[in-house]
């Protein structure tokens, strides 16, 4: 039997959440395997670092939400400490991305370590997976009815049941779809990395796609925040934004002063 979260197989309820963020990481992963036998990589070492990055990715998706869950959920952070085996179940959402990517840059870095491999060109190959499978998997919060703005009456609206709603938009039944809107923005910035990997190649240090990667997210993430009706709050700014602000300026300058040097390098020699 299926339903609008999932599918019932006997005893088994396979979430149709689960089943979108699987697909991305496969997809994701795939292409990255492509991306990989160009410099003479293998898909099973792909494959490999992925079983290494995956779990500490999940947890720390997971731990981000817990430490900082927004008031759609209904749900608090002392709520996660008063019943534990609650921050087991993501397959009611509740994933962040930066989470993940501090998790599965740790795995990953210990699979590089172990291996003898290049952290920073691991992460440069990930780059366009990544967005791939941020550009997926956000439909799964379409699916949980989560990850949605304020309120609209425009033609790409989308419906949220009255239990979704955040405290004091109950009267609203349609909102911008946030998901959908990250899901784009994931799109442009793959198309532009590509771009930017092809024409500038030669130019390019490892690491530096993935610091593009970051400030284009962060980017995205920021500007989305002044329309998302569930997140929290920092002063003038919430939670992501203030995480935003700080990803962008540490990987522009980190991306600012590689090159100059560069430069310098070039001028004097």
């Amino acid at each position: 039997m299926i339903d609008a979260y999932g599918i019932h197989l006997g005893p088994l309820y396979v979430h149709f959440y689960a089943l979108i963020l699987g697909l991305g990481i496969f997809v994701a992963t795939w292409y990255t395997t492509r991306r990989a036998k160009r410099v003479g990589i293998s898909a099973d070492t792909i494959w490999d670092a992925l079983s290494w990055a995956f779990v500490p990715g999940i947890i720390g998706a997971r731990l981000y939400h817990v430490l900082t869950p927004t008031p759609a959920s209904g749900i608090t952070t002392q709520y996660y400490i008063e019943h534990p085996l609650e921050i087991l179940a993501i397959w009611n959402g509740g994933l962040g991305i930066y989470g993940a990517i501090i998790g599965g840059a740790l795995g990953l870095w210990l699979y590089t370590r172990r291996h003898h491999y290049s952290l920073l060109q691991f992460l440069d190959l990930a780059v366009p997976g990544i967005l791939i499978a941020q550009a997926i998997g956000r439909w799964g919060n379409f699916v949980n009815q989560e990850l949605y703005g304020a309120p609209t009456t425009l033609p790409w609206a989308v419906y949220i049941d009255l239990k979704h709603r955040v405290a004091g938009y109950e009267q609203y039944s349609t909102f911008q779809p946030i998901f959908l809107y990250e899901s784009i923005w994931n799109l442009i910035s793959l198309g532009i990395i590509l771009l930017i990997e092809r024409r500038w190649r030669e130019r390019l240090r490892a690491g530096d796609l993935m610091a593009i990667y970051l400030m284009f997210y962060a980017t995205g993430r920021f500007l989305l925040d002044f329309v998302r009706l569930d997140s929290n709050g920092i002063g003038p700014l919430t939670t992501a934004q203030w995480l935003s602000v700080t990803i962008f300026v540490v990987a522009g300058v980190i991306l600012f002063v590689r090159h100059r040097r560069k430069v310098a390098v070039v001028e004097t020699t």
